[in-house]
């Protein structure tokens, strides 16, 4: 009979090997029928290795991430949460490097590194979201003080979500908030009602970036 934790750890071996393969390994857990791992403790170090460990990435190989790759990326980001269960964010994959190019020498605001980071790679993941309805009733007023900020929010949550779950599936990505929407509207064409809320390079990575610094916990963490 198939134990459970060999079912468990096939299927995580499955979805993503290389942080999944890392944490069995330094478990000792090769030894499939092994007991001493539970379902809910490799999937808690699972998520923590890969938010610790996830980089943004400016430089990449030529490589073109297969169609499969990115649907199933996208089938893991589809899980972010959203405004009452919206699901407003929509993603737009380019490939096609005239397009690309397109984007880094006319709809980046004339930012250097932006225009560095475009011009050499070969998968853009454009986030884009439907207007006025994260934040919005039924009737077009704003649900909060916040007014249409929920957009945005929603994005932001979408647009990590994709970058982790890429991340589990080796591919690097970098976040670009320094683009001319109307711009990229016109060399891509997003459809009537939607906005850009992000511009995310994403590819193997050409080589791991060092680690950034963060602040203490004690200076981000607060209790009343």
């Amino acid at each position: 009979m198939v134990s459970a934790t060999y079912f468990y750890i096939t299927i995580c071996i499955d979805l993503g090997r290389t942080i999944r393969e890392n944490i069995l390994l330094r478990k000792g857990c090769i030894d499939c029928d092994s007991t001493t791992i539970q379902k809910g403790d490799l999937q808690i170090m699972e998520a923590i290795e890969c938010i610790k460990t996830r980089r943004s990435v400016r430089k990449f190989t030529d490589e073109i991430i297969s169609k499969e790759l990115i649907t199933e990326i996208i089938d893991i980001a589809k899980m972010a949460p959203s405004w009452k269960n919206t699901q407003t964010v929509r993603y737009m994959a380019i490939q096609d490097k005239s397009i690309i190019d397109k984007l880094a020498s006319d709809c980046v605001l004339n930012f250097e590194y932006n225009q560095k980071t475009l011009s050499r790679c070969n998968n853009v993941m454009l986030i884009l979201q439907k207007n006025n309805i994260c934040g919005f009733e039924r009737d077009g007023s704003y649900s909060t003080s916040k007014e249409d900020k929920w957009e945005m929010f929603d994005a932001g949550i979408a647009t990590q979500t994709f970058c982790l779950a890429a991340h589990e599936k080796g591919i690097g990505t970098v976040i670009l908030g320094i683009f001319d929407e109307e711009a990229i509207k016109n060399v891509v064409g997003i459809p009537e009602g939607m906005s850009v809320a992000a511009v995310v390079p994403f590819g193997v990575p050409a080589f791991a970036p060092d680690p950034t610094p963060r602040k203490e916990t004690e200076v981000l963490l607060t209790f009343k």
